[in-house]
């Protein structure tokens, strides 16, 4: 439960609202890239996650969308500069057993930064090499 929406002893209409909940077995960053990128991404390519409050690790995750259409619509007559200028929105996922071994220090809304590999033949350099409390 993120939190309680309606106190006990509250009377609420049909279909209120009584509990926020959070399924922390589905977390997620979502992330824009531009055009010239999107198109080299595949579903299940490797991200690594860095969250401002926690710097000090790499959390790994996948790709596990990718919007079929740009965020950023431009006029309807497109030039090669206008397309350069769109950007389409992504999600990484990180792995639930991940999530479930670290449940306590599971945290949903915090901004960061998303790293994708487009070379999966480069390794990842070190300070993106998967790092996470132990």
């Amino acid at each position: 439960m993120q939190y309680r929406v309606s106190q006990p002893g509250e009377v609420i209409g049909g279909g209120g609202r009584v509990l926020n909940l959070l399924d922390l077995s589905d977390v997620y960053m979502t992330f824009f890239l531009p055009t010239a990128v999107v198109g080299s991404v595949a579903m299940g390519t490797e991200v690594r996650l860095i969250l401002d409050a926690a710097s000090m690790y790499a959390i790994p995750a996948s790709v596990s969308f990718v919007a079929d259409v740009a965020q950023f619509t431009p006029k309807s007559v497109e030039t090669a500069d206008e397309r350069e200028k769109l950007m389409f929105r992504l999600r990484a996922s990180i792995p639930a057993d991940l999530l479930k071994k670290h449940i306590l220090q599971v945290k949903t809304g915090l901004p960061g930064v998303a790293y994708v590999r487009l070379d999966q033949a480069k390794p990842w350099p070190p300070y993106l090499r998967a790092m996470l409390p132990e």
